[in-house]
């Protein structure tokens, strides 16, 4: 910024000169303002609060009038959005049924449960004790061991997740190197963030203020581990996160291919990741009574639309996409695993836990995708679903699907839920990949343990215990969370 300011201030000036100093008060005062807080965003004005200006307050009106130009500028640089396709090219994770694209998809092919008995920590006095754990895992390699020893588990899920993506897809450091860094962004978010690190800090308060690890507050916000990706890659395009409950990855991704689609970036890393694995964090879901205490038969224990589910297994982990542009895809020689259609959001607006009795909120969120994405409800041939395993969840959302797709004979509905539990604000990251991995390889997964099928549940719809073929047309992946938060977004074979 440093170097830019001299020509930026003389350009000012000079389009100064040409303003007309006989505005009328109201545009003096709204100029004031104006400069007020330019000067404030260049770091030029450093008078304390309050001070007065002397001589005329004139630089205001100068930047109100040299912008101009620059805006409409910019607005015609402005690529067609209409032509800016987006894909997918990248794929990274960390869950408990492997840490690798391929061996998580064929773990989940193969109807294998990653839920088991938490190993973690003591949890012998709690109503739950089993969940979806992370058993072994290493940042050798993605993380340099200064971080790995001081980060949450969620940032470290997060960075090795993002940079397994970027090697999926083939953008090594001498291939990132020739990318614009300018139009590269990072968007993956978290639910819960650093946990761990801020119950660390309450910890440590007990004793003093001065135990407290001065790290606690940037490595507990959700939005660190999407920026401390970015400075380690150098991507200057769009960081930030987002955290809408069990939705989040759904928002981050669909908000980063709207980056790519507007002209604001060509390559996005996008999904979630969280570690809610610590007392607070299961202590807290059992008060919400939302968790099932089927201690003793833990792979038996997700089991999404089954009579006898009773609440859902936390799981932990990250899943993160590279979307790339078309066009910048092909010029690297990218492979193109599938094409990222659309999507949506909604909020229900009802309860901060239950979903709407009506499903209005999935449904509206359902046909707005489609609407987004221009594609038709025959279309969709397979639906990654939330199905969590909670009692009006599911059903909820099966209403939603059947009264969307009902009509499709060839509709297939899962849930990856059923093996690796709810990984929370990863859970839409890491079925993203479940999705794309169906078009790949043209198979989908089963629905482990639905022995005993809701009545209301037409069998027919949903994947049985072995996994099927599925010549997947567009699959649709729904994530919801906490608060009323819907999300549907939407993948096809790149054509």
């Amino acid at each position: 910024m440093a170097a830019a300011a001299p020509p930026l201030c003389a350009w000012l000036v000079a389009a100064g000169a040409h303003a007309d100093c006989g505005a009328d008060e109201h545009q003096h005062r709204r100029t004031q303002c104006l400069d007020a807080g330019s000067g404030a965003m260049f770091g030029l004005d450093r008078r304390p609060l309050g001070a007065r200006r002397r001589g005329p307050a004139r630089s205001g009106m100068a930047m109100s009038v040299a912008l101009q130009p620059e805006r409409i500028t910019v607005e015609k640089k402005r690529p067609d959005v209409k032509q800016r396709r987006v894909v997918v090219t990248g794929m990274g994770v960390v869950t408990p049924l492997g840490h690798d694209p391929d061996v998580f998809y064929t773990n989940l092919l193969d109807g294998h449960s990653g839920i088991s008995e938490i190993e973690t920590f003591d949890c012998s006095k709690f109503p739950t004790r089993i969940a979806g754990e992370i058993k072994s895992f290493s940042t050798e390699g993605w993380v340099v061991p200064k971080l790995s020893k001081r980060m949450d588990k969620f940032m470290l899920y997060l960075i090795t997740a993002g940079k397994k993506a970027l090697e999926n897809g083939g953008l090594t450091e001498e291939v990132r190197n020739e990318l614009d860094k300018t139009r590269c962004g990072v968007l993956i978010g978290s639910a819960m963030g650093g946990m761990k690190v801020f119950n660390d800090a309450i910890e440590a308060l007990r004793v003093s203020y001065r135990k407290i690890n001065p790290f606690c507050v940037p490595f507990a916000t959700t939005n660190m581990g999407s920026a401390i990706l970015a400075m380690d890659l150098g991507w200057m395009g769009p960081n930030y996160s987002i955290s809408t409950a069990c939705a989040t990855s759904n928002f981050c991704i669909l908000n980063a291919a709207n980056h790519i689609r507007r002209g604001e970036a060509d390559v996005m890393l996008c999904g979630g990741s969280d570690a809610p694995l610590i007392p607070i964090g299961l202590g807290g879901f059992v008060a919400c009574r939302a968790l099932s205490q089927r201690n003793s038969d833990p792979t038996k224990a997700s089991r999404p639309w089954d009579m006898d589910r009773d609440g859902f297994v936390m799981g932990e982990g990250a899943g993160v996409l590279v979307l790339e542009e078309l066009e910048h895809a092909k010029q690297r020689g990218a492979t193109i695993y599938a094409e990222f259609l659309g999507g949506s959001f909604t909020c229900d607006a009802y309860h901060m836990t239950e979903p709407h009795p009506e499903g209005t909120g999935i449904t509206l969120c359902i046909e707005k995708a489609l609407a987004d994405s221009g594609v038709a409800r025959e279309e969709i041939n397979y639906v990654n679903a939330h199905a969590t395993s909670t009692q009006s969840g599911d059903l909820k959302e099966y209403e939603a699907i059947v009264r969307c797709f009902g009509q499709n004979p060839q509709l297939r509905v899962n849930s990856t839920k059923s093996m690796t539990g709810h990984l929370i604000g990863a859970a839409g990251g890491i079925e993203a990949v479940a999705c794309v991995q169906a078009i790949r390889t043209g198979w989908v997964h089963p629905n482990l343990n639905l022995e005993n099928p809701e009545k209301v549940v037409d069998v027919g719809v949903l994947v049985g215990s072995e996994k099927e073929r599925c010549e997947v047309k567009v699959a649709l992946s729904n994530s919801f969370g906490f608060g009323g938060h819907n999300s549907s977004i939407l993948f096809a074979p790149f054509k």
